[in-house]
């Protein structure tokens, strides 16, 4: 097993790796989790179109990725301990992609362009932000999935996501921020309004700002839909979707979402780099006034409402349901990356009675 440090090269690993790590158990946990492959991701159009309920809705708008089988690493203090299948291949993330569009809205803040009180019609200029509802939505109802926001894009009405777990006042004409829901269509604005924003494809700012700095490989991508475009200084620049629900998304290796989880894990520091600012990492995972489980487009386990078997220390980005994983546990210098593997919520619990919490400061 390659050391993290060898291959990220993050810089920053605190201690021995393996102190306080029941090594067998740890050992034992890994290869279970490589004996729970996800049935049908080989075929992902058959897949993915289960996963519609709305027929009239199921059609496929962007590229897919057939998924090869359970794949993932363990990551402590910046050191590969365990991995199964194959974590160097790519494969769709699925809705884990919407916490890495909050990693992009995170370079715009720190630019000084995104303000997350600030309503996002005083930043760009889109018609789902001009009538009365939409000039009350702000940066923190997009990311935290409270806008309220109902609409089409491309082709999608918000109504159609089989996803929109309700809470809160959340419902037609109700007020940004006072009802959650989470929704790909609002998500896909979300993506929408920050290419806006920064003008240019966040593909690009993502690979220039994050994935290029620390070193992640060249295997991974970010797709749209065929229509998702939008005319911005006389040129045509591609949107980005932020799940996968008909196509599209981010397409990543195991070990290219460790470097990530890794990144957000120090802080946004990567060796004498700082790529993202501390303080926006802190405002990610602080908890939603409506759902105390979500932050900026990144869970919560604080509660223990996610997964109640793993540790309230942990954070994550996740996508299909838990089929795809980025688990942050700073408590333990903790990643988990893992891809099209059922059980998570076993993985996590083995995972974390093998290794010991830091003793407090």
């Amino acid at each position: 097993m390659a050391g993290m440090t060898d291959r990220m090269g993050d810089g920053m690993v605190p201690g021995d790796p393996w102190a306080g790590v029941d090594a067998g158990r740890l050992a034992e946990a890994a290869a279970q989790q490589g004996e729970r492959p996800v049935p049908g991701v080989q075929d992902m159009a058959t897949y993915l179109a289960a996963q519609v309920s709305d027929t009239a809705h199921r059609e496929v708008m962007g590229p897919l990725l057939d998924g090869r089988g359970a794949s993932g690493l363990i990551v402590r203090r910046g050191t590969v301990l365990a991995s199964w299948g194959d974590p160097e291949r790519a494969e769709m993330a699925y809705s884990a992609t919407k916490s890495v569009l909050s990693l992009v809205a995170g370079l715009a803040f720190d630019d000084g362009l995104l303000r997350l009180e600030e309503p996002v019609c005083r930043a760009v200029s889109l018609p789902q932000f001009a009538d009365t509802h939409g000039q009350k939505i702000t940066w923190r109802h997009l990311l935290d999935q409270t806008s309220q926001w109902e609409g089409e894009l491309w082709s999608k009405p918000t109504w159609v996501d089989a996803q929109s777990t309700r809470e809160g006042t959340e419902s037609a004409g109700g007020l940004p921020g006072e009802g959650w829901a989470y929704n790909d269509v609002r998500v896909n604005l979300t993506a929408l309004a920050l290419t806006v924003l920064l003008r240019r494809p966040l593909a690009e700012v993502l690979g220039e700002r994050i994935m290029e700095p620390i070193g992640a490989s060249a295997t991974w991508s970010w797709h749209g839909y065929a229509d998702s475009v939008v005319e911005l200084d006389g040129r045509t620049v591609p949107v980005v979707s932020g799940g996968a629900h008909w196509g599209g998304g981010l397409w990543i290796s195991a070990g290219d979402l460790a470097r990530i989880g890794q990144l957000c894990l120090r802080g946004g520091q990567w060796r004498e780099r700082r790529l993202l600012s501390a303080c926006w990492i802190d405002a990610m995972w602080q908890p939603c006034p409506v759902k105390p489980g979500y932050g900026l487009s990144w869970w919560l386990n604080d509660d223990r409402t996610i997964w109640p078997q793993a540790p309230a220390t942990g954070r994550c980005a996740r996508g299909n349901g838990g089929n795809h994983l980025l688990w942050v546990d700073p408590a333990r210098d903790l990643v988990v990356s893992s891809r099209w593997g059922a059980g998570v919520g076993s993985l996590l619990a083995e995972v974390s009675q093998a290794i010991e919490p830091a003793p407090a400061a």
